[in-house]
């Protein structure tokens, strides 16, 4: 079985209402969906996490729109003000959480995302590497 990083099959968003964050997946299609229920679970998105999580990981199916939802309680070390971490407001929860990697089917492989087209990045940066 292939193993993708969920960025590859999967759309994210992510917040935050004080200091609990949320991250939220959108599957493709159907098959995607049941793909990430069964492996992408409270758990694993836990343990993703690590110690970063000062709370229980809670998971929402959400299926009429191919979503699952997950709350992340105490992960923004207070939240807005009150926090002295660099995403006080847990825009790149989703972000980080896309990056966890799990095992899906060669029906699902083949679906894979293609990566952005960041080519016209070359001449910005090539122009910066000879100054």
């Amino acid at each position: 079985m292939p193993r993708l990083s969920l960025h590859e099959i999967c759309g994210y968003r992510s917040g935050d209402k004080g200091d609990t964050a949320n991250a939220a997946l959108f599957a493709d299609d159907a098959e995607i969906y049941d793909v990430i229920l069964r492996e992408v679970t409270a758990e694993r998105v836990q343990a993703h996490f690590g110690d970063m999580i000062d709370g229980e990981v809670i998971r929402y199916e959400v299926p009429n729109v191919l979503a699952l939802n997950f709350t992340l309680p105490n992960a923004l070390g207070g939240g807005a003000s009150d926090s002295l971490r660099s995403d006080i407001l847990g825009k790149t929860i989703g972000g980080s959480l896309v990056r966890m990697e799990i095992d899906v089917p060669d029906s699902v492989a083949a679906k894979r995302r293609a990566p952005p087209d960041v080519s016209w990045a070359d001449e910005i940066l090539g122009g910066r590497r000879s100054q």
